[in-house]
């Protein structure tokens, strides 16, 4: 069956990881008849595919899942049983999404190695990225995956999580070789934004040592500084953003504000989502962040980082500075790291703290990320990563990983099923 690509709007039909190579367009043409000055409007289409096609809740599921924010006529345990099943429309939707973008991304990365110019190998240091972090995002989700370099029409099998590390990791290496130091803005992808996910890896994966290294590699550069929420979330000029998605209105379906303010705001909202009782309580009222994070509109409180409501779309922030000090305080360990926590603290306006062992700070990263990172997407993997899930979510033992969705697992006889499911 022949491959075939859109340029511009790059809109690709596909049902399952299994046939999602299956592909029939009247207006497309295949990867290799793409010129090279057909790239810009490749990488254009990339851009849209890696942001749109996992669907807005990919952004908000972890935060959802991970206890900090819960629909508001259920409890968050409510919310995790009734995702985390292999016939949810969600579980399906994201497992398309990704494994689309990551079609994508790969035929980007197949049509830039027929060139050698400047241009073409730095849309192909972004294509790299947008894979590691596809595959970054399958595996904070589903664990190993079927890791897939080239696009293919097997019936593939899954990958253990350490190669999909370890996939994730070769493919950052080689994009910071190729991506530059100084793109026009942060809405495109450059070789800090490939280190501050390389160190996000390396935590996730265990490998604190270099998880370290690569945050404060991005720290003491001096290019970005911790910023007020005001600037980071208000589409300010700020120092503290790495990368963001854009989100332009005219070519996005992500509207997270949409689903957090209620239609009592003056941008109006659908409201589907609140945070919980214990989210809020973790503000105290010297925190600088408390109101860009939190608002009470008609009587209750919900998430404020997306301003837009229904009247536009927000920027989509991937990676900024202060989650690499997150990272290095984490990787440290209490004996370096606490610097790096209080830092950050003293920041955002509130008072330095201590821990009797590792057990407590971990605790004190948890709450501080947190604080930080609530309606960013982190706070399941979070917990999954540091082995304390079960206990803070009381989540069965299997709900640390999502199902493999059941229509990929009837399609594709070579995929495994997650224990439990």
């Amino acid at each position: 069956m022949k491959t075939y690509i859109y340029i511009l709007l790059s809109i690709l039909l596909f049902s399952s990881c299994a046939d999602y190579l299956d592909l029939y367009s009247r207006s497309a043409i295949p990867p290799e008849a793409v010129t090279e000055g057909d790239l810009p409007a490749l990488r254009i289409g990339m851009y849209n595919f890696v942001q749109n096609k996992p669907g807005v809740r990919a952004f908000m599921m972890h935060d959802l899942l991970g206890g900090g924010i819960q629909t508001t006529t259920g409890s968050a345990r409510d919310l995790i049983n009734n995702t985390l099943s292999p016939l949810n429309a969600y579980i399906q939707g994201s497992w398309d999404g990704y494994f689309n973008a990551l079609f994508q991304a790969n035929t980007v990365i197949e049509v830039t190695d027929r060139f050698s110019t400047v241009q073409s190998q730095l849309i192909k240091g972004e294509a790299l990225y947008f894979r590691a972090y596809i595959y970054f995002c399958l595996a904070t989700r589903w664990g190993g995956v079927p890791i897939l370099e080239k696009n293919t029409l097997e019936k593939v099998s899954r990958n253990t999580l350490g190669e999909v590390w370890n996939f994730i990791d070769q493919d950052l290496e080689l994009a910071t070789k190729l991506l530059t130091d100084a793109p026009t803005s942060y809405y495109y992808v450059s070789k800090d934004a490939a280190i501050a996910l390389r160190a996000r890896v390396a935590l996730s994966s265990g490998d604190y040592a270099n998880a370290a290294k690569y945050a404060e590699s991005l720290i003491v550069k001096g290019k970005y500084k911790l910023d007020s929420f005001d600037k980071i979330f208000r589409k300010k000029a700020n120092t503290e953003i790495i990368f963001a998605f854009e989100n332009r209105t005219e070519e996005s379906s992500i509207n997270i504000s949409d689903l957090y303010y209620t239609y009592d705001h003056p941008n109006k909202g659908q409201g589907s989502y609140k945070p919980t009782d214990a989210t809020i309580a973790l503000f105290a009222d010297e925190d600088n962040r408390r109101d860009i994070t939190l608002i009470n509109i008609g009587g209750r409180t919900t998430i404020n980082k997306y301003e837009s409501g229904q009247t536009g779309r927000d920027p989509v922030i991937i990676s900024r500075i202060a989650e690499m000090y997150l990272i290095s305080a984490e990787a440290q360990g209490l004996g370096n790291g606490i610097a790096r926590l209080n830092e950050l603290r003293v920041f955002r306006g509130l008072a330095p703290v201590t821990a009797a062992n590792s057990s407590e700070y971990l605790n004190l990263i948890l709450d501080e990320r947190v604080r930080e990172l609530v309606g960013e997407n982190f706070m399941y993997h979070d917990y999954v990563r540091t082995g304390v899930a079960v206990e803070k979510l009381g989540i069965l033992p299997h709900q640390v990983l999502h199902p493999i969705p059941g229509r990929e697992l009837q399609n594709n006889p070579n995929l495994t099923p997650n224990p439990g499911y």
